[in-house]
């Protein structure tokens, strides 16, 4: 079972609907989700509660922490593990698994629901996590929650998922404190639910996480979930995701620096992370990237690289009339070498 984290279309729809009932300004584009996105503003895209986990990447194998497991830093098999022995710290794992060591068996589980050095066996991976989960190991309750929310290799279960991820998060798992906080939205999308969810977005973005990061600015920018409204705290939240190459966060960062929002214009740092989410493969920004370039915001401006940036993001299915148009209004060696840039370009 893949690490996994709700979408924020939960947290979003409930901030939405709280920001139209205090008359507060439309949030900034959500994060792309599912892959073609349009520039609309982003009342004209009300996101749904999700209902569905997402998949995220994994952590490298080099930089998980033995606390995840429960395990202590001398443990053998969870030093095999560092070292990428993942056959050996199985085989050292497996028996003290058996035996009802609680750390043992979430790394056999972790290492089955990944296939490291063993065949991928997801469904044995899930009795082993429901068994460490019982004895209290953070980690396997979260995967585990995720494993019940899902259904595929066990029973669905929402009731228990919601009280294993819930235990998890009171433990200090990161990623279950963000689970926890979109399961309490999704329960209750008004503002009694966002003020719940509020302590665990923020437990969780106080560790680093960029996805409760990006889901506290857009509580701050709203004024939202028992938080008053502060401009400042949002742009300091959407910097530090920004940071993490979280592309939505560099997007609602770049429009802030543009307008002036919760700081100082910064016309030239605005262009650099909307270039950066434009190279990430972020088909919004690649259209807002064109756009500065036509414009000449942040930069010289450049029709031939706007023109590029644009039919990179129109190949993605993107349509913009405006950048349409603007495209008909280049010379032909212009489009030929709009053309030839964009067929280099990520």
């Amino acid at each position: 079972m893949s690490l996994a984290r709700l979408s924020l279309q939960a947290l979003l729809a409930a901030v939405m609907i709280q920001a139209a009932a205090a008359e507060t300004i439309p949030l900034p584009q959500t994060r792309p989700e599912t892959g073609v996105h349009t520039d609309k503003p982003i009342e004209n895209q009300l996101p749904q509660p999700a209902t569905t986990a997402d998949p995220a990447p994994l952590p490298s194998a080099d930089t998980v922490n033995p606390d995840r497991f429960g395990a202590k830093p001398a443990d053998a098999a969870y030093g095999a593990f560092q070292r990428g022995l993942y056959k050996t710290a199985y085989n050292l794992a497996l028996v003290r698994a058996q035996n009802g060591d609680p750390a043992a068996q979430t790394l056999v589980a972790e290492i089955l629901s990944r296939g490291l050095g063993v065949p991928l066996n997801t469904a044995e991976a899930a009795k082993w996590y429901a068994l460490a989960a019982e004895q209290g190991v953070p980690e396997a309750q979260f995967q585990y929650a995720l494993m019940l929310l899902d259904g595929r290799y066990v029973k669905k279960d929402a009731k228990g998922a919601y009280a294993l991820m819930q235990a998890a998060a009171e433990a200090g798992n990161q990623l279950a404190q963000f689970n926890f906080a979109q399961m309490l939205v999704q329960q209750d999308p008004g503002d009694a639910g966002l003020a719940k969810a509020v302590s665990y977005y923020e437990r969780a973005a106080a560790t680093g996480l960029a996805d409760a990061q990006y889901a506290m600015s857009q509580i701050y920018a709203n004024g939202v979930g028992g938080k008053p409204r502060d401009d400042a705290q949002a742009r300091r939240l959407l910097a530090q995701a920004a940071r993490q190459n979280y592309d939505t966060a560099q997007i609602d960062l770049a429009a802030w620096m543009i307008e002036g929002r919760g700081g100082s214009r910064d016309l030239k740092s605005a262009f650099g992370w909307t270039k950066q989410a434009a190279e990430g493969g972020n088909v919004a920004a690649q259209n807002r990237l064109a756009k500065l370039y036509m414009q000449g915001i942040g930069t010289d401006p450049d029709l031939v690289l706007a023109g590029a940036w644009y039919i990179v993001a129109r190949r993605a299915g993107l349509i913009d009339q405006e950048m349409d148009d603007f495209l008909q209004g280049l010379s032909d060696d212009q489009t030929k070498q709009a053309l030839q840039k964009a067929n280099r370009l990520p």
